[in-house]
């Protein structure tokens, strides 16, 4: 199982979607590293339910209708609050949300970032970015809708979009000069595997899919097809 950590703070993937657990420390301190936290991972919280399980913290419901909305301007959805504090329990139910969820584990939605492998992890992330989104992975990243003007994903490994591409896209950020960029509709605001910027290329009449990757020190894209599929 994949669980994220900030400090004590741990969030993994559940059935009803994530489960934050704080750990111990000051409220303020603890509900202020959970927002820093999902703004540094914007593109894998939207549009999240959010369950935090706060342990023997009181939490009173102005504390919790606080934090709830600064997720909700962040596009996640509190729904849940565990506690063995009466207090918490209380508050909790005073704002219409549970107090007890389905423990049973599901798919991991946001992956731990820290000692993986280059190339031996991946996300796949089922949405059209917006501008203000940023995804930062280290693996590859799949993409199945469009990355907009003002988004911006940027990978250890390859990208993949199954959409178009309008705003920022960064592979092989770590060095792998054998990063690839895949789009259906490849029209970056800016495309850089490693160090190297692409030039923007010619507009063409037809839209195709396109793939860009280092040749000779330069970023080259071109037309996409099952010869590049099957790295050759």
């Amino acid at each position: 199982m994949d669980i994220t950590q900030m400090g004590e703070m741990q969030i993994k993937g559940i059935k009803d979607g994530l489960l934050a657990t704080l750990g111990e420390g000051d409220w303020s301190e603890l509900s202020f590293g959970l927002i820093e936290h999902i703004k540094a991972r914007a593109g894998f919280f939207q549009g999240a339910k959010l369950t935090i399980d706060v342990g023997e913290h009181a939490v009173h419901a102005s504390e919790l209708s606080t934090l709830r909305d600064r997720l909700s301007d962040h596009g996640v959805m509190l729904w849940a609050v565990l506690s063995n504090s009466p207090i918490t329990e209380n508050a909790t139910k005073l704002l219409g949300m549970a107090t007890k969820i389905s423990k049973k584990e599901s798919s991991v939605l946001d992956r731990k970032e820290k000692s993986t492998p280059v190339g031996e992890d991946a996300i796949l992330v089922e949405r059209t970015l917006r501008s203000g989104v940023v995804i930062n992975f280290r693996g590859h990243v799949t993409i199945v809708g469009d990355i907009n003007p003002g988004a911006e994903v940027i990978a250890a490994g390859n990208i993949v979009v199954w959409g178009k591409i309008r705003g920022v896209v960064h592979a092989g950020v770590e060095g792998n000069e054998h990063a690839i960029i895949c789009a259906m509709d490849m029209n970056p605001s800016q495309l850089r595997i490693t160090d190297v910027v692409a030039v923007s290329p010619e507009k063409r009449g037809k839209v195709q899919p396109e793939i860009a990757r280092i040749k000779d020190g330069k970023v080259v894209v071109e037309v996409w097809n099952s010869s590049h599929v099957r790295g050759k």
